[in-house]
């Protein structure tokens, strides 16, 4: 489970310039090292940043050796991701890329920036949908023009896939809404064409794990197809399997990366994960997510695999990622003070007492410094992750929670203020979120992640959420964890515990950016005219909507319009605490019952529509700012240097000159899948 980047509060990040400074000493000039660049680029609607490794050079060289084993085994499977997206992801990649490499015509004309321009929002997205909204990125060039590219350089593309590309056909990666057909709807290459929801829920019914309190994750590391007797069957993404090329480079180097293992426990993961990789068994895989839990020592971690299921709308299928980590220890050890008290929120939670846990285990939380990052998780990266996913391992033998130190210092580092003074309703506000923004998203984000997604428990005999709440499961899972971090950050518990110097005013913030920005300012990211897709969006929204809604007897939050803008006040910040752990009550209640009537009826009513005529005005207001509203990020590129005989003696990190630079290097060096798969 993961946190993105707009972490209950709305992050934004200003384009900088940033250049050579010199100080002039009598007659002698000396010169001052450049502050960092973090802004790579910007174009459309994304900002590409860059992002450092602070801590580097105290690490051991055997420590080095295996952060960069980890980031070449994330990186070998970075194609998985693209074809998963989407059947025809890779071919396109390709014919672009070779397009981009090997054109001499004229490269001043609106048609050739508007084609650079497509090709980066694709990489970004890792294939022709947007990263965020799931729509299918239209070119602002036409076929013709496509066409004429594609014969000065000798590209070739079939005409259908062209065709797809300024069509109508695959326009959403992945579909919510049921009127459409959940998968009928989704262009995602999880499932063949085809193949219904229904048959899907009929084909994993019958799928019976041997201990029925420990389900296996049935169909999260395979593609579910038709075979030529029209039965359902599994191709299982493993070494000689699908994805096997690919794969096998991910064995090779996790196999290196074990070799270099910090501690028995560490290395016995690895080897789990690399066992699993080879046979595909979801028994290995639980095995190898509670060696991942309990192997807690050393100063390195990763997280590779076939994980988050947001990309399949039936929840089943994991999208490959790859983060590796640092720890941070400094940070790590304030927020250990969170997990280290994780009974004592689950016990003074608002849950129904048959919903709380009686015994919370293992909530480990760090914050780390990402060292790479590679499929989801790049090049738009969370900033917080809390796995595994299995709720029975959860419940058991608790859960890893790291927050992306580095990564939020690098939006913080490049952010601008203008959309706060535009859509804050007062001074106060604004300066609420000057003094305390920062500090307020970090206890959100650990709440959000250590306590929220570790609390509560399912009823004896309820299904997992994928099988009860279905295509909401992950959007009800988002909103739930929202919940229990905005009933706490509101609470004398952390500063008592030493976390901050003002709960309240620190919690006053963080109600005024989540109200300002589920219902507001994450419009921005939406098209005009659209409604809510992304399940992260979705439960910023239904959150927001309902307090909203239910606090209007009372006056709790205001809906203010000044000089034809609007604008939210909470007026009761007591009683807005009250209606958020109502609902956080309400949703724990909805996933341990498995209520989907009542959850589909929360996201629908709540979290779905958009209010077009607030939209209109918030799409006009925002056009005075440059900044993109979206953001991720290129890796340092560690480069080893090596001895007569072939061994690494030391790894630098340097950075990537230019986001097409990096993009293309990764299409040459791990570009090993075949364009069919």
């Amino acid at each position: 489970m993961k946190l993105l980047k707009i972490a209950g509060v709305f992050m934004t990040v200003g384009l900088s310039f940033i250049c050579n400074a010199q100080i002039k000493v009598s007659d002698t000039k000396t010169t001052v090292k450049a502050p960092f660049e973090y802004v790579v680029e910007q174009f459309a609607d994304i900002k590409v940043l860059r992002y450092q490794i602070p801590g580097w050079e105290n690490l051991t060289l055997k420590e080095q050796k295996l952060v960069y084993y980890l980031t070449q085994a994330g990186y070998s499977g970075r194609d998985i991701g693209w074809d998963q997206h989407y059947k025809s992801n890779l071919k396109i990649r390709k014919a672009l890329e070779n397009i981009y490499v090997n054109y001499k015509g004229d490269k001043t004309s609106q048609d050739w920036k508007n084609f650079e321009i497509y090709l980066k929002r694709v990489w970004f997205a890792n294939g022709i949908h947007h990263h965020y909204s799931n729509d299918k990125i239209k070119p602002a060039f036409s076929a013709v023009y496509f066409n004429s590219l594609m014969k000065a350089t000798k590209t070739s593309l079939s005409p259908a896939i062209v065709e797809v590309l300024f069509n109508d056909a695959d326009a959403k990666k992945v579909n919510l809404d049921e009127s459409k057909g959940l998968l009928e709807g989704s262009a995602i290459n999880f499932y063949s064409k085809g193949i219904t929801a229904k048959e899907v829920e009929d084909f994993y019914a019958k799928k019976t794990s041997p201990d029925a309190k420990r389900p296996y994750s049935y169909g999260l590391n395979s593609k579910l197809v038709r075979n030529s007797k029209g039965q359902l069957e599994e191709k299982v993404w493993k070494s000689k399997g699908m994805y096997g090329v690919a794969i096998d480079k991910i064995v090779y180097w996790l196999g290196k990366a074990q070799s270099v293992a910090e501690n028995k426990k560490q290395g016995d993961a690895i080897g789990l994960l690399i066992s699993y990789y080879k046979t595909g068994s979801l028994k290995t895989w639980d095995d190898y997510n509670i060696a991942w839990l309990q192997a807690t020592d050393g100063n390195i971690d990763y997280i590779n695999s076939f994980i988050e299921v947001y990309n399949d709308p039936l929840g089943y299928r994991g999208s490959y990622e790859s983060i590796v980590q640092i720890k941070d220890f400094d940070m790590s050890k304030k927020m250990e003070v969170i997990s280290k008290n994780a009974q004592w929120f689950e016990d003074n939670s608002p849950l129904l007492p048959e919903n709380k846990k009686k015994n919370v285990v293992g909530v480990s939380y760090k914050t780390v410094v990402v060292a790479g990052e590679s499929g989801d998780s790049s090049p738009a990266t969370p900033i917080g992750v809390n796995l595994p996913n299995a709720d029975w391992i959860r419940a058991e033998h608790g859960s890893k929670s790291v927050s992306l130190g580095n990564i939020i210092d690098s939006y913080n580092k490049a952010g601008g203020k203008g959309r706060l003074q535009e859509f804050a309703n007062d001074p106060e506000e604004i300066a609420l979120a000057e003094k305390y923004a920062e500090i307020g998203d970090k206890m959100h984000t650990a709440l959000h992640e250590v306590i929220g997604h570790a609390s509560g428990q399912i009823n004896p005999g309820v299904g997992t959420p994928k099988e009860t709440l279905k295509s909401y499961a992950s959007t009800l899972e988002e909103g739930r964890a929202d919940l229990v971090g905005l009933y706490y950050v509101y609470n004398p518990k952390l500063q008592e515990l030493g976390l901050v110097d003002d709960w309240k005013k620190l919690g006053m913030e963080s109600y005024d950016s989540y109200i300002r920005n589920g219902l507001m300012t994450q419009l921005i990211r939406l098209e005009k005219g659209a409604n809510i897709e992304e399940a992260h969006m979705r439960n910023r929204q239904f959150i927001s909507s309902w307090v909203f809604e239910k606090g209007k007897a009372d006056n709790v939050i205001e809906k203010l319009t000044r000089n034809g803008k609007t604008y939210f006040n909470i007026t009761d910040y007591d009683k807005l605490h009250e209606l958020f752990g109502q609902l956080l009550r309400e949703i724990q209640r909805i996933k341990s019952e498995g209520d989907y009537a009542a959850g589909k009826a929360l996201v629908e009513n709540y979290g779905v529509k958009v209010d077009q005529k607030k939209h209109a005005e918030v799409l006009e207001r925002n056009k005075q700012f440059t900044s993109a509203p979206y953001s991720g990020f290129v890796n340092p590129v560690l480069v080893p240097k090596l001895d007569a005989k072939g061994n690494i003696i030391s790894i630098e990190v340097t950075q990537p000159k230019s986001f097409a630079e990096q993009m293309l290097n990764y299409s040459k060096t791990y570009g090993s899948l075949p364009l069919e798969n």
